[in-house]
């Protein structure tokens, strides 16, 4: 069992900058609720002075879910933690709900982080949530697409909208592990019904993965996402490289690339390097198709020529 004393925030944290404060995402359950109680007890001990909001957005899609932000909004002031409760509102999706719910989420956090002069999201991702995203982007072949870096799961920090970090501090670390140290802080949370929903993808996986019959196929999607994601940040370093090496910046939203970049021995890197160029380029959120970025990086390779991909 994980060692959860006092040194067990510090372990968490320590590597986080805080200086401009952090906006933690609160939805009321054991996962961010041991999130805020573990970042206030490593704030109050290192940098009591930092601004902490606790934000919890209420997506209006079951009856409680107000009763369950007002519950979040309690606890912050019982510990004198600020607080605030967003809505999504507006018309729903009927297919998707998921995937709109979760943008939705981040682009209220987003928001009210920015209207505070915060750039920092820290969300209460466990390794439990990892393992699940894992397998269901392998069971959907999503990472066969990408030559496997989807299998890396979530990354422990990425950047939204060009513009704000989301950090997931408790990605090693499981959810009992979290839900004891609740229990030794005589702190309660809640259970969301649509979590055993099995009309929806993810608890299906989380049913799937529940028990001691699923412990084995967890460890194994958790050692998958380590080996996954230390390709992932080879690959990453090696396009960094190239990128430093061959592309400059003229004018911009003009990129130049030596053609030297066509052969400088690492196609599979330098094609990453042309996607991640592409899509910075073309102000796209994720980077161009892999195949078609293939393709197009063979075209260069034969002879120069005029596309667009990416917008770009």
């Amino acid at each position: 069992m994980l060692d959860t004393g006092p040194e067990f925030s510090t372990r968490l944290f320590s590597h986080i900058d805080f200086t401009n404060g952090a906006v933690a995402a609160v939805s009321g359950g054991s996962d961010s609720i041991a999130l805020l109680l573990l970042l206030k007890q490593h704030l109050d001990k290192i940098a009591p002075s930092t601004r902490l909001l606790a934000i919890t957005v209420d997506h209006g899609l079951r009856h409680g879910s107000a009763g369950e932000a007002q519950a979040v909004a309690q606890l912050c002031a019982g510990r004198g933690i600020a607080h605030r409760i967003l809505a999504w509102s507006g018309e729903k999706p009927s297919t998707g709900l998921p995937a709109a719910a979760r943008e939705a989420r981040y682009r209220l956090l987003a928001s009210a982080a920015r209207a505070e002069g915060i750039g920092l999201i820290v969300t209460g991702h466990t390794s439990d949530d990892q393992a699940e995203t894992v397998l269901m982007r392998r069971d959907r072949n999503d990472a066969g697409r990408d030559e496997g870096r989807g299998l890396a799961g979530m990354a422990p920090a990425t950047l939204h909208d060009w513009r704000d970090w989301i950090v997931r501090p408790l990605l090693g670390v499981r959810r009992s592990v979290l839900r004891d140290f609740l229990h030794r802080q005589q702190v309660g949370w809640a259970e969301d019904p649509t979590n055993a929903d099995e009309a929806f993808e993810r608890p299906r996986m989380r049913a799937a993965l529940a028990g001691e019959a699923g412990a084995q196929r967890m460890n194994d999607a958790l050692a998958l996402a380590a080996q996954a994601a230390g390709a992932r940040m080879r690959l990453g370093a090696k396009a960094a490289s190239l990128v430093e090496r061959f592309a400059s910046r003229p004018a911009t939203g003009l990129v130049r690339l030596d053609p030297a970049l066509l052969s400088a021995g690492d196609d599979q890197a330098a094609v990453y390097a042309l996607r991640i160029l592409l899509a910075t380029t073309g102000g796209i959120a994720f980077l161009p198709d892999q195949a078609r970025s293939e393709a197009l990086f063979a075209r260069l390779k034969a002879g120069f020529l005029c596309a667009t991909l990416s917008r770009t």
